[in-house]
């Protein structure tokens, strides 16, 4: 266990952001399923726009890698554009 008070506070906050990352990674992720599962193409641009929108803000608050967010965009995009 910590010793002293800084890193008493360094697990709380550590713990507190963990939380927080799991919780908007995991909505992030069923999103996505659920956009995969879609077939037509005017339900799936409704879906399309917003998706893009929680990943960029989860690359922009740290939740993921900006880079992983362009690949998931990328694949996205290409699906709905296969529709």
């Amino acid at each position: 266990m910590a010793n002293h008070k800084s890193a008493l506070k360094r697990v709380r906050s550590t713990e507190k952001r963990r939380n927080y990352n799991r919780y908007y990674a995991k909505t992030m992720r069923n999103a996505i399923r659920v956009f995969r599962q879609i077939e037509k193409k005017d339900k799936a641009a409704k879906q399309l726009t917003g998706l893009i929108s929680l990943i960029d803000r989860n690359a922009k608050r740290g939740v993921i890698h900006r880079n992983k967010a362009a690949n998931l965009k990328s694949k996205l995009t290409k699906k709905f554009n296969n529709l």
